[in-house]
């Protein structure tokens, strides 16, 4: 029996609305209630104790991903816009090699309809995926025999450990809107939250086969499915408050709708992504220079340019400047999102590329040379930053509420282990992350985007201290998945 007391700090929990200085108690990677007396002790004095943040849309997948979300105050990171398949290989993957944090996935509507639509074999890893959104096949509107078939595959993947199903509709935006309705209504009936990057808004691009926070809300009245909305503001663009406005009608109307957004203007994907071709970058008020490759850093100067990297490695990671931070009426924007009430803060964490091609490593501190963006280490730090210390749009307990509480909650009917993540109530597990109000910040920068955020004095994840006194513990590899 392993006993801990985190002592003298100030313990948030939006769980229980507990906001007091006191000792928190941990016993084989639970809360409890009372422990022994010769449990050790972990100096908190001065510090915030609170829930480790859940995020539920990281595609790191790696050790190495997960060690720079950890100093971002991350214990719980999930796969689930675009998730992975085969789900049962990717779990026994993350098993086999051991993870820092918590991890899960959702079934892979992509990678489904890569199978049944263009023949090509899923591998549970994040590469497979980008490789497929140049690929035009799967893109393409099913029969009624494919779409069985790749509702079939989705509901096999819920059978083997799915939490949910990820819809990324947005990498096939000429797809029929038949194709939403029924991987909606399979969510419904299994009753498992989907998730799903939306198609363009009717306002920024008018030829759209149908508005995509429409279709998202629409199908979540009419099926009754849990529907959550990926980076609502990277979607959304300059046209976020319509975005956030029909969201707000259909909770009114009584649908089950969710969203999450990450603090940053620029986005990232893979550059073969439909709607970086270049005759689409208008929709977006963009132009070819505003792509900027990840791995080597090229700009991408014109538009023949960008069809020739397209064409060559469509699934190459970029960066995408859609919102200046710098202009105040663009970071106005970007707060707004904050400032709603409902917003869940996700990173769209992405893997480390290193400068052999790979993207894990268990060196620490890694390799030099690491390519990411920036939200990989910092989106949570940074939203501390900028929402509590800086612009009081949040107060200490309203931060937890978003980063931990809210996005924990998106899983319990699915997964009732999600029930003790997100909270400090005895009996919760012991997910802990304890920082420093006054220091709490994020570091990385499009120039040093693998460098750890700083603050975090302690992260525990099922109890056992992954960062201690600041330092990453490198034999620390406690995480769980978590599966219904």
């Amino acid at each position: 029996m392993t006993e801990m007391v985190l002592r003298g700090g100030r313990v948030i929990d939006p769980g229980t609305g507990t906001d007091a200085v006191r000792d928190l108690l941990v016993r084989d990677g639970s809360i409890v209630d009372r422990v022994g007396g010769d449990a050790a002790v972990l100096d908190a004095t001065g510090l915030i104790v609170g829930p480790g943040f859940v995020d539920v849309h990281s595609h790191v997948n790696t050790i190495a991903g997960q060690r720079l979300q950890a100093f971002d105050g991350v214990t719980t990171a999930l796969d689930l816009e675009v998730g992975l398949m085969p789900v049962a290989a990717a779990l026994a993957r993350a098993a086999a090699e051991g993870r820092p944090l918590n991890y899960g996935f959702s079934a892979s509507w992509t990678a489904a309809r890569g199978l049944v639509l263009a023949g090509i074999e899923p591998a549970p890893d994040l590469g497979s995926v980008l490789a497929l959104l140049g690929d035009q096949r799967w893109q393409a509107s099913s029969t009624a025999a494919q779409r069985s078939r790749w509702l079939h595959l989705l509901s096999g993947e819920l059978a083997d450990g799915a939490l949910g199903i990820g819809v990324p509709i947005g990498y096939a935006p000429r797809a029929a809107p038949s194709e939403f309705l029924p991987v909606a209504r399979l969510a419904g009936a299994a009753d498992v939250p989907l998730f799903a990057h939306v198609r363009n808004l009717v306002e920024a691009d008018p030829d759209v086969t149908v508005d995509g926070a429409a279709e998202l809300t629409t199908a979540a009245a009419e099926t009754g499915a849990a529907m959550h909305y990926c980076h609502v503001n990277s979607t959304s663009g300059r046209h976020l408050e319509r975005a956030l406005r029909t969201i707000d009608a259909a909770i009114a109307e009584g649908s089950r709708v969710t969203h999450e957004a990450y603090p940053y203007g620029t986005g990232s994907t893979a550059v073969g992504a439909a709607f970086l071709a270049p005759e689409r970058l208008h929709v977006w008020g963009l132009e070819p220079r505003s792509i900027v490759l990840l791995r080597s850093g090229e700009r991408i100067a014109d538009a023949a340019r960008l069809r020739e990297v397209r064409a060559a490695t469509p699934g190459a990671l970029c960066l995408i400047e859609i919102l200046d931070e710098a202009n105040p009426a663009d970071r106005a924007l970007l707060e707004a999102t904050f400032t709603h009430p409902g917003t869940i803060v996700a990173s769209d964490a992405l893997p480390v590329t290193f400068d052999d091609g790979t993207t894990d490593s268990r060196q620490w501190p890694l390799p030099a040379g690491g390519a990411t963006h920036p939200r990989t280490a910092g989106t949570f730090t940074k939203a501390l930053r900028r929402f509590v210390r800086e612009t009081g749009i949040w107060d200490w307990p309203e931060a937890f509420r978003r980063c931990s509480f809210l996005p924990a909650r998106l899983l319990d009917t699915h997964a009732p282990a999600a029930r003790r993540k997100g909270h400090l109530g005895v009996g919760a597990d012991a997910d802990i992350v304890v920082l420093d109000p006054d220091q709490v910040t994020d570091r990385a920068t499009v120039l040093a985007p693998t460098a750890p955020a700083h603050g975090v004095r302690h992260l525990l994840v099922n109890g056992e201290p992954v960062i201690r006194d600041g330092e990453l513990l490198p034999d620390a590899y406690p995480g769980r998945a978590l599966r219904p």
